[in-house]
């Protein structure tokens, strides 16, 4: 039963918010990196997506928490499978995220990986375009990226919402979830620049 639903876009963090979930107890937390590459899932995804909820809750069957993309797309939907979730909503300065976002999910290298993955990862893509993931223009990006987190902020009762930066480290995060500040630092994972570099390298290897 998944009982943090993770409504931040990727390019938010959400690597570093997966690790921490988990390292609190709610793990497996559902993450893009878990579709790709495996088709079933992207099958569902793509499905769920385009309105199906019994594909949805078959996509997140056995994880405890979502983070990331196609799952930020969905969060009004796993809300209403799961009532009893919280919301995390993981953001970032919109300049800051949409530079991020250009260099790694929106750069047309990805489209290469895509096609490599399969097609049913490419249907996949085509589902979440559908859904507004596509880099038309900076504008375009940056008004999807911040009209997606007022809706979340205007919808959410705040005592189920936690707007959370990852700056902020394990004190927001535990407060909100009743876990316990862990001692190990908090989760750093998958800047930028290791994006690329595994894209790069897959597409190398592949």
């Amino acid at each position: 039963m998944v009982e943090v639903i993770g409504a931040g876009f990727g390019r938010t963090g959400t690597m570093s918010v997966r690790g921490a979930l988990e390292a609190l107890g709610f793990g497996p937390c559902h993450h893009m990196a878990d579709i790709l590459g495996d088709p079933v899932a992207a099958v569902r995804w793509t499905a769920a997506l385009r309105g199906d909820r019994e594909a949805l809750r078959a996509a997140v069957a056995g994880y405890r928490a979502t983070a990331d993309f196609p799952g930020c797309l969905l969060w009004r939907e796993l809300r209403e499978l799961f009532p009893d979730a919280k919301i995390l909503l993981s953001v970032r300065d919109p300049e800051r995220w949409y530079r991020s976002a250009a260099e790694t999910i929106f750069d047309p290298l990805m489209d290469q990986v895509f096609a490599k993955l399969g097609p049913e990862t490419v249907e996949l893509m085509a589902a979440l375009a559908e859904r507004g993931f596509r880099h038309t223009s900076r504008e375009a990006a940056i008004a999807w990226f911040t009209r997606h987190n007022a809706e979340v902020r205007a919808t959410v009762p705040s005592e189920k919402l936690l707007v959370y930066r990852v700056s902020e480290g394990w004190a927001p995060l535990c407060a909100f979830l009743g876990a316990e500040v862990p001692p190990e630092p908090f989760p750093r994972i998958n800047d930028a620049d290791d994006f690329t570099a595994a894209a790069d390298n897959f597409l190398g290897g592949a």
